[in-house]
């Protein structure tokens, strides 16, 4: 059986930039296919009617929806229209545990969910952000996901969604992941050094604390000579969980520990940690 996983893609969210790739990394998989619809950079309703639409004529069996603030009105139409047409959803969004209400609502639906607490919002300033810092900002967020553990965490929970589909399982019968990704779930199992475990949590940590500064930077200072330095920043917060991230993997590089766990063409998970060996 061929399995048909639908990403929907509103908006932008350092989680959804690996989304398919984490699931066939070498595109050899031969148990599953992906499709990715874009609403682009926005999520106006017309932008995200087209998603939802392009999706249910795909007909997937189960779909991804990842947004920024999954809670929002665009992205919640969005998974309940899939729902409506018997497409199971996953949500993967950045952190909205602090909105009490509406995380509450998620946790006791059927939809599935990651929160991935480290994909922090970007300081969106226009006296600030252009396209090369957007781009930066982007890369050393993805390394932080990558190489925190947290992108495995996803990836290993979609995967375990796929199986069931593969066993029979379809529609309300497949189990969700209800997942919040915090610093110490991102780095379970990842590293054999407490070194650089430890430099890891804290990349995570730190940014899981570039949000707040950015949301300070972007909404509630109004002054520019003021929220430019703010937004500034969070981006060197980001960039210091990257190099922390890079340490990390080095002190694993150097004792020849680096856990990697690939997909076979089947789809099943191999692993090993020496460099030169085969994954089993």
């Amino acid at each position: 059986m061929v399995v048909k996983v639908g990403i929907a893609k509103l908006g932008n969210i350092a989680s959804g930039v690996m989304a398919e790739l984490l699931l066939d990394e070498r595109a050899d998989r031969e148990d599953m296919i992906t499709f990715m619809a874009t609403s682009g950079t926005k999520l106006q309703p017309e932008d995200i009617d087209r998603v939802v639409n392009n999706m249910k004529a795909w007909a997937p069996d189960f779909c991804i929806v990842v947004s920024p603030n999954g809670v929002l009105p665009g992205p919640t139409q969005a998974r309940e229209n899939l729902a409506a047409a018997g497409i199971p959803c996953v949500v993967i969004t950045d952190d909205i545990t602090t909105k009490k209400e509406q995380f509450t609502a998620l946790k006791e639906s059927d939809f599935g969910y990651i929160i991935m607490k480290a994909d922090a919002m970007i300081g969106a300033r226009r006296e600030f952000l252009d396209p090369v810092e957007m781009a930066d900002y982007n890369g050393n967020l993805v390394k932080v996901l990558a190489l925190t553990g947290a992108y495995r965490k996803m990836q290993l929970e979609l995967d375990k969604v796929i199986d069931q589909v593969k066993a029979g399982k379809k529609g309300k019968d497949l189990a969700l992941p209800k997942v919040v990704m915090t610093a110490d779930k991102a780095v379970e199992g990842e590293f054999s050094n407490p070194y650089a475990l430890a430099k890891a949590r804290a990349a995570y940590e730190i940014a899981q604390q570039v949000a707040a500064v950015n949301v300070r930077g972007c909404f509630m200072v109004r002054e520019w000579e003021k929220y430019i330095p703010i937004v500034a920043s969070a981006h060197e917060m980001m960039r210091q969980a990257m190099v922390l991230c890079e340490e990390a993997r080095e002190i694993e590089k150097a004792m020849d520990a680096v856990i990697r766990k690939p997909h076979k063409k089947t789809g099943e998970i191999v692993s090993k940690t020496q460099l030169i060996s085969k994954p089993e």
